[in-house]
């Protein structure tokens, strides 16, 4: 598969957010460092960037982005100990096991769409081959990709893969929920709470209904579409969501909170604004 044939097969939502994380390393008050982005997002990075979100196409960028991924990258290594196995649900172009600093003996398994892996995993092995001898982006950690589609089967995938459900997870789903149908959705979530152990625990993220709402967001919800890669769906409770699911002891932080915020969230996340499009950054364990 050539180059550009692996590049048009991923979605270019994923080389957008990749472009996102780019941008954001490039900053001198950078919240995270990847130095894989780059190169993921392709030559028509910057151009995604603007395609996606004009409003936020500028040197700021949107801050949601940066601040999400600063707030996954801290719940990980804040939860994750020696010896746990972690999942990342539609890892995308993610390079968490590259660019984290995890305990030892930890294992990350990412799961998603083959042709992600396809375009991702020669760009990744090509930069760490070219670092070696500085010993520079090099795994620090054990890695399996777990190519799979989540609407049917990705569970047994997963443990073919080597996944063992006795032993304690940290799942992540960053990105992923608001482009599911919401019963794909459930099931995943469902799956997910069977195949947790004692001591296990997940994060994800998840939008508000108000978002298909508000006038302003128009031009963005059309692009994702005309990618087809669109946010269908969202919840105003996604506590009540979770509990649904398995998952009663969810809560969740929002952008601009204070768990949340990292000096870069400028805009109020008060529920009471109607103009502002409500983002949850949401955690759920199970009990040790």
């Amino acid at each position: 598969m050539s180059s550009q044939t692996r590049l048009e097969a991923v979605a270019a939502t994923a080389r957008w957010t990749a472009a996102a994380r780019a941008r954001e390393t490039a900053r001198d008050d950078r919240l995270f460092a990847d130095p894989f982005a780059q190169d993921l997002a392709g030559d028509d990075g910057p151009g995604l960037l603007f395609h996606f979100h004009p409003r936020y196409a500028s040197d700021l960028g949107n801050p949601y982005l940066p601040v999400r991924t600063r707030w996954f990258d801290d719940v990980l290594l804040r939860n994750v100990g020696a010896g746990m196995q972690v999942v990342g649900i539609g890892a995308g172009l993610d390079v968490r096991p590259f660019r984290l600093d995890w305990p030892d003996d930890v294992h990350v398994f990412e799961v998603d769409q083959p042709s992600v892996f396809e375009y991702k995993d020669p760009i990744v092995a090509a930069k760490v081959e070219k670092s070696a001898a500085a010993g520079e982006h090099q795994p620090r950690c054990a890695r399996t990709t777990v190519p799979t589609e989540l609407s049917a089967g990705w569970e047994r995938e997963l443990l073919r893969a080597g996944f063992d459900p006795e032993r304690p997870t940290f799942w992540f789903a960053e990105g992923v929920s608001y482009y599911l149908p919401e019963d794909v959705a459930r099931q995943v979530l469902r799956t997910v709470r069977g195949l947790s152990a004692p001591g296990s625990m997940i994060a994800l993220d998840m939008i508000g209904r108000g978002i298909f709402r508000l006038s302003y967001m128009r031009e963005f919800l059309d692009r994702l579409s005309e990618a087809n890669s669109p946010w269908i769906w969202g919840s105003d409770d996604p506590v009540a969501f979770m509990r649904e699911c398995g998952w009663p002891g969810a809560s969740y932080v929002e952008p601009g909170d204070r768990e949340a915020n990292f000096g870069r969230w400028t805009a109020t996340s008060a529920p009471a604004v109607a103009n502002v499009p409500r983002m949850f950054l949401l955690t759920a364990e199970v009990p040790g």
